[in-house]
C-alpha cells in the first residue's frame, strides 16, 4: 500500500510538470479500437450541494470535484426517491424505488440476492467492485471485490470488512478509503477487462470528524446564518415535532466535540458516551493533534457562558466549521484518484459520477440532517463527465437516483430490464434526445418513528410545484416553489390552489401505480 501511494505521488508530480497522456495506439500506428467504457461512481454520505462550489461557492471551493463538472455535466434537478442513507443506496443498486427493493428503512437488511446493476454489469464482462461505506447489514453479492466499512464505520482507525474477513486500518476514514481504491485500480483488479468501482465514502456524515491536518482550517471563519434559521414552521405541522434541530437536538459532546478533560460539560448520556468512545478510538498522535485543537475550542466555549440564540448560532459556527473541514478531505482525495486516472491515460475511457446519498441541511429551517422530501435533503448533488460527451454545464432535467443504475447498464452495452423504475440520462449526456417524458418524480419517507420524528410522507414534485402527503395524520402540504424557494408558505387547501391540486394528485396516482405503491393511495 505504502508503494502505491509513493507512486501516486510521483504520478501527481509528474502531471504537475506536464506530463501529457496520449491515446493508445496499435502495432501499426492507428488508433485501437475503443474498449467498453469503464465506471467511476464515487458517493459521499450526507454531502449537501449548498457545498460544493461547482453549485454553490458561499462556503467552501471544491476544485476537484469542480473538475469533474468542468469537463462534464451539473445536475441542478437531481433527486432521491427515500432521504436516507441505506434506503437510497438500495435505490441506486436496483434502479427501484423502495417499497419494491424492500429496504425502507435503515432497520432492514437489503435482499442481496435480486437484481442489481453490479450483477447486470458482471454479466457484461465487467470487474466490480465496492470500497467504503455499504450501509446494508447484509453482505455485498454482485462484486468481484469488496472492502466495506461496519454499519456507519469509524472516522479515525475504521475496521473494514474486507471479502468477509474483519480487518482495521490505521489512518483517516477518507484517506484509507481512497488509498484501498487505488490500491484496486493498481493491483487488485484483471486489467483486461472494464471495471465499475463504487468508491463509497463515510464522510461528511454525522460527527463530522475531521482529518488533524485540516483542524485549523475555518478556524477564523463565521458563516452568514440561512435565511430561514429561526424558522418557527408556520403552516407545517410535522415539521414542528421533529427533532434535527441544530438548536435543541445537536448534542454538544457527541456532535460538537466539547467534551472536556474534567467532564463537566455533560450531554445526553448515550450519546456522550458515544462521543467519548470515539475519541479513545484514536491513537496517542491523532488525540495530541485533537486535544491541541479541540481543547482551545472548548476553554473559550467555557468561558462564554452562551445561551439563547448566542448559543445557537455558536453551535451553527462549530457544526460548519466541522462539515467543510471534512468535505476539504473529501475533495483532496477525489483529487488523488483524479490525478491517478489522468496518469494511467484511464480518463479517456471512464465514466466518472460524483454524488451524494442524500442531500442535507445546512442550517436551512434550523436544521441538520435529512428526511424530509423539502428541497435541501429531497435534492442531491449530481456531476457527471461522460469521455466525447457532447454536453457541458448546467443540465435542468429532473433525474433520480433510481437511474443511475439504467444509466450504468446502457453505457456498457446492456439490456435495461423492464422492472427497473428508473430510465437512463446517457442520451442527456451525449446531446440526444431524452425521450422519458417525466413530468414529476416521486418521493417516499418510511422511517417512523426514529431519532429525528420525521412523519412518514410521500409526494410528486414538478417544475413549479410540490404536493406531499403525511399519510398517517392525513396531513397535506403544497408548495409553489416559484414563488416561495424556501417552502416556508403551505398552500394547500387555499383558494385559487384547486386546479393545481387536481393536477399534482392525479400525477401522485399515476405514479403509484407506475411503482406499484397503489396500497399507499389516498382515498
Amino acid at each position: 500500500m505504502n508503494n502505491l501511494i509513493d507512486r501516486t505521488k510521483r504520478i501527481i508530480s509528474a502531471s504537475v510538470a506536464g506530463m501529457a497522456v496520449l491515446p493508445l495506439v496499435s502495432a501499426c500506428g492507428g488508433e485501437q479500437e475503443q474498449k467498453p467504457m469503464n465506471v467511476l461512481f464515487i458517493m459521499c454520505d450526507d454531502h449537501s450541494y449548498q457545498t460544493i462550489s461547482a453549485y454553490d461557492s458561499t462556503f467552501i471551493k471544491t476544485p476537484n470535484i469542480d473538475r469533474i463538472a468542468a469537463d462534464g455535466v451539473r445536475f441542478t434537478n437531481s433527486f432521491v426517491a427515500n432521504s436516507i442513507s441505506g434506503p437510497s443506496r438500495a435505490c441506486m443498486l436496483t434502479g427501484k424505488h423502495s417499497y419494491e427493493n424492500g429496504f425502507t428503512d435503515n432497520s432492514s437488511s437489503f435482499d442481496g440476492s435480486q437484481q442489481t446493476f453490479p450483477k447486470l454489469l458482471q454479466q457484461q464482462g465487467y470487474e466490480t467492485a465496492v470500497i467504503g461505506k455499504w450501509h446494508l447489514t447484509s453482505d455485498p453479492t454482485g462484486f468481484n471485490h469488496w472492502d466495506i466499512l461496519i454499519g456507519q464505520g469509524d472516522y479515525y482507525n475504521p475496521t473494514f470488512i474486507c471479502n468477509g474477513e474483519k480487518v482495521q486500518r490505521e489512518g483517516y476514514a477518507t484517506n484509507v478509503t481512497t488509498d484501498l481504491a487505488l490500491d484496486w485500480l493498481e493491483n487488485g483488479r484483471d486489467a483486461s477487462k472494464p471495471f465499475c468501482l463504487l468508491l463509497h465514502h463515510k464522510a461528511p456524515h454525522r460527527t463530522w470528524m475531521p482529518d488533524t491536518c485540516d483542524l485549523e482550517l475555518f478556524a477564523d471563519s463565521n458563516f452568514p446564518l440561512p435565511e430561514t434559521f429561526f424558522d418557527n414552521y408556520d403552516t407545517r405541522e410535522a415539521a414542528k415535532v421533529q427533532r434535527m434541530s441544530i438548536s435543541k437536538d445537536m448534542d454538544i459532546v457527541y456532535d460538537l466535540k466539547m467534551a472536556d478533560k474534567d467532564s463537566t460539560i455533560h450531554s445526553r448520556s448515550d450519546l456522550e458516551a458515544w462521543g467519548r468512545r470515539i475519541y479513545n478510538n484514536m491513537n496517542p498522535d491523532q488525540k495530541r493533534a485533537w486535544d491541541a485543537h479541540y481543547d482551545v475550542v472548548i476553554e473559550k466555549f467555557k468561558a462564554a457562558g452562551l445561551e439563547g440564540k448566542e448559543l445557537d448560532a455558536w453551535k451553527y459556527q462549530q457544526y460548519m466549521r466541522d462539515y467543510l473541514r471534512v468535505i476539504t478531505s473529501v475533495d483532496r482525495n477525489v483529487g488523488r484518484v483524479l490525478d491517478y486516472l489522468e496518469a494511467e491515460g484511464l480518463m479517456d475511457n471512464t465514466l466518472i459520477v460524483y454524488t451524494s446519498d442524500q442531500g442535507f441541511y445546512m442550517g436551512e429551517h434550523g436544521w441538520f440532517d435529512k428526511r424530509w422530501m423539502y428541497e435541501e435533503s429531497f435534492r442531491t448533488p449530481l456531476l457527471v463527465r461522460l469521455p466525447g460527451g457532447k454536453v457541458k454545464g448546467e443540465l435542468k432535467n429532473m433525474v433520480q437516483n433510481i437511474d443511475y443504475a439504467p444509466t450504468f447498464l446502457e453505457l456498457a452495452g446492456a439490456e435495461i430490464p423492464s422492472d427497473i423504475h428508473g430510465c437512463s440520462f446517457l442520451p442527456l449526456l451525449k446531446g440526444e434526445e431524452w425521450t422519458t417524458n417525466r413530468d414529476g418524480v416521486y418521493y417516499h419517507y418510511y422511517e417512523y418513528p426514529d431519532e429525528h420524528a420525521v412523519k412518514r410522507h410521500l409526494g410528486v414534485r414538478t417544475e413549479t410545484h410540490k404536493l406531499i402527503h403525511f399519510y398517517e395524520d392525513d396531513v397535506w402540504e403544497l408548495f409553489d416553489l416559484c414563488a416561495d424557494k424556501h417552502e416556508l408558505n403551505n398552500i394547500y387547501g387555499k383558494p385559487g390552489t384547486e386546479e393545481v391540486t387536481a393536477l399534482l394528485k392525479e400525477k401522485l396516482v399515476k405514479l403509484q401505480k407506475q411503482y406499484n405503491e397503489e396500497q399507499f393511495i389516498a382515498e
